[in-house]
């Protein structure tokens, strides 16, 4: 039976190994994918909830879909259309946000809806994946935030590994859709939920561009 593979710590080193190869290479002049200047704004790490101990870090905003795809959404979001940009902190908590821009309204609330979805079910699919191992998901339920947003959690325990606990929120402002990830070790109770509730409500409202 192997392990589970979304270790923050190891997500958040990598995360952090790839900004510091990002900044070297934009130093040697090579170039690197420019985002439209009409791309929905993004979360900047002001914006995300405070951590005690360690500052916030973020790479650039990136076309397409993170290289590590964020805990419960894997192969939700289409890569054309998207953007994202990766969080990370000096420990263990690491956060994503992924923006897609759908050709219509219908398509964002059924991109929408499919996140959410899959979120709801990812406790019981990882238990499937993993059957040593016990998880569980709380809805956290909806923000007033222009066409509407939803906050989620999902722990998970696994034997001889430190648990996990993992915030989602999911928005959608027209034709535009955002997931906001946030994971550390622990529980719910060291979840900061109020803080990430206003992080989601900020990250959707930031998807207007005119």
């Amino acid at each position: 039976m192997r392990k589970p593979t979304h270790s923050f710590r190891g997500t958040a080193l990598g995360v952090a190994a790839a900004a510091a190869v990002a900044v070297a290479v934009a130093g040697t002049g090579s170039a690197q994918a420019a985002v439209d200047q009409r791309t929905p704004a993004h979360l900047v790490p002001r914006e995300l909830p405070p951590h005690p101990s360690s500052d916030w870090y973020a790479s650039d905003v990136t076309k397409g879909l993170p290289e590590t795809p964020p805990f419960c959404v894997e192969k939700t979001f289409p890569s054309a259309g998207a953007t994202h940009r990766t969080f990370w902190t000096e420990y263990d908590t690491g956060a994503t946000q992924i923006v897609a821009r759908t050709g219509t309204v219908e398509a964002a609330r059924k991109l929408a809806a499919a996140a959410e979805k899959k979120i709801r079910n990812c406790a019981a699919d990882w238990e499937r994946q993993f059957p040593e191992g016990t998880a569980s998901w709380r809805d956290y339920g909806a923000l007033t935030a222009e066409d509407g947003a939803h906050v989620y959690g999902v722990h998970t325990s696994y034997p001889d590994s430190e648990p996990g606990i993992h915030l989602f929120g999911v928005g959608r402002d027209g034709r535009t859709v955002t997931v906001v990830t946030w994971g550390e070790m622990g529980g719910y109770d060291q979840a900061p939920l109020a803080d990430f509730k206003r992080t989601a409500t900020t990250a959707v409202v930031k998807l207007y561009h005119p």
